[in-house]
């Protein structure tokens, strides 16, 4: 039986009653929801701007809209390595609970304010709480998924995260039919409940859970080193096209319509329908895809990831240039397709170039420099729409930075880690178990 130490204990913990082990699927399953409304809630404020502008005149302004979206990112980012630091070293499960319990009633409460000021400290909030998760969540699901099943299930994970965006697209119909505020309500109390579904049936992953290797120990001595040279490569490689990915969240629904005359329902929900379905479909190919690469080259994830890349720089040249409303709703959907084919990967190649100890750490560096880039080019968006530069042109020269990431991704250097640290505890619990030399023996 493997007894694999938790690397953020580093100690080996005395035995314990035997319990049932859980599915790592379940896991999985557990999760979803509270992906989906990571996204939802935080998605479905820029497809209601229409709306709450009748209640708060503050937001007749782009650039005062740009600064709510942005107050969300900036807080977010700079709380997002924190997070990770608290995710290798304390209980997932309770960092999760937490964070969604604290989310959903921020996002409750801020059905019951018109008050441009308020909205702007609870977006702030809101930032804090939904930082945590994210690290946390996509640490454990690898915990439990190692080898050919890893993309695959942060991929199906992520889909929990498209559908909460395209559902956020629905906002617009929300406070058409009901009212925003009302919106933001029902969405508050569905996470409140959720976050007790959680508390009862979510597990962190214990030490030698679901392990069938011979006996391994693993310490911080045989841990094997972050690969900091990659791992840089890795966070330019997700901040350049979050620049994008976040442009096009925060400004797609804008943009059709001033380009197309499309009403805040119509624009909302072909803003985030099409790209999210699309990743929907990308995610999914794209994990499977890339864990059958890797079962054939250590390269075969950052080649996926790659390719889903490219697939980017086209489309963002689509969603600003191409003529007609048919057109630019096929280049988001390939723009979807794209982001879809690199979230599956981007957690899994964390793991080929940084130890369990260092993942969710790992990951929350990247959100900070991913969405601090997507914090800035935000409000900048929204300065430059109102000095008359149009949002078209903006989103076509987004792909020069996604065209850099392409061959940034493709310098990467991936090993296998999880093999690796097996292989480096096996080796040290052999010397700590060999006999001493008699020193009478020579």
């Amino acid at each position: 039986m493997t007894t694999l130490e938790a690397p953020r204990h580093m100690t080996p913990t005395p035995p314990s009653a035997p319990r049932r082990a859980v599915n790592p699927w379940t896991v999985v399953a557990l999760l979803w929801p509270v992906a989906l409304l990571n996204y939802f809630d935080r998605q479905m404020l820029s497809t209601m701007k229409l709306s709450m502008q009748a209640d708060i005149p503050a937001l007749q302004s782009a650039e005062h809209f740009g600064q709510l979206m942005a107050i969300f990112l900036w807080v977010y980012a700079f709380c997002s390595p924190l997070s990770g630091m608290l995710a290798d070293r304390l209980n997932r499960k309770w960092l999760i609970v937490g964070s969604l319990g604290v989310w959903s009633t921020v996002t409750l409460l801020m059905g019951f304010t018109n008050d441009f000021n308020h909205l702007y400290i609870l977006r702030g909030l809101m930032g804090i709480s939904e930082a945590a998760y994210i690290p946390a969540g996509l640490a454990l699901i690898t915990d439990y998924h190692r080898g050919p099943t890893r993309s695959l299930a942060v991929g199906i994970h992520m889909t929990g995260i498209y559908t909460g965006a395209a559902l956020g697209g629905a906002g617009g119909w929300l406070a058409q039919t009901l009212s925003w505020h009302k919106a933001f309500f029902l969405l508050g109390v569905v996470g409140v409940v959720y976050a007790f579904v959680l508390l009862v049936f979510l597990r962190e992953k214990r030490s030698g859970e679901g392990e069938n290797e011979t006996s391994t120990v693993i310490t911080a001595k045989s841990e094997p080193p972050v690969q900091w040279l990659s791992f840089g490569l890795l966070l330019l490689c997700f901040a350049l096209p979050s620049m994008a990915g976040w442009g096009v969240k925060n400004w797609l629904p804008t943009l059709l319509q001033d380009r197309f005359a499309l009403n805040e329902a119509q624009s909302g929900l072909w803003a985030t329908i099409s790209t999210q379905a699309a990743s929907f479909a990308g995610v999914i190919l794209g994990a499977r895809f890339a864990d059958i690469r890797a079962s054939r080259t250590i390269r075969g994830r950052t080649q996926t990831s790659a390719l889903g890349l490219f697939l980017m720089v086209p489309a963002l040249v689509g969603l600003g240039l191409a003529p007609g409303l048919a057109l630019t709703i096929l280049a988001a959907m390939l723009f979807g397709f794209g982001i879809g084919v690199i979230d599956a990967n981007n957690m899994p190649i964390l793991c080929q170039i940084a130890p369990p100890r260092f993942r969710a750490t790992g990951y929350g560096l990247m959100n900070f420099f991913g969405i601090a880039a997507g914090a800035y080019l935000t409000p900048l968006l929204g300065r430059l729409k109102d000095g008359g530069v149009p949002l078209s042109l903006c989103f076509a020269l987004c792909a020069i930075p996604t065209l850099l990431a392409v061959a940034l991704m493709l310098l990467l250097r991936p090993r296998d880690m999880d093999d690796s640290l097996l292989a480096d505890g096996a080796l040290a619990n052999l010397a700590a178990e060999a006999p001493l030399a008699d020193p009478q023996s020579n």
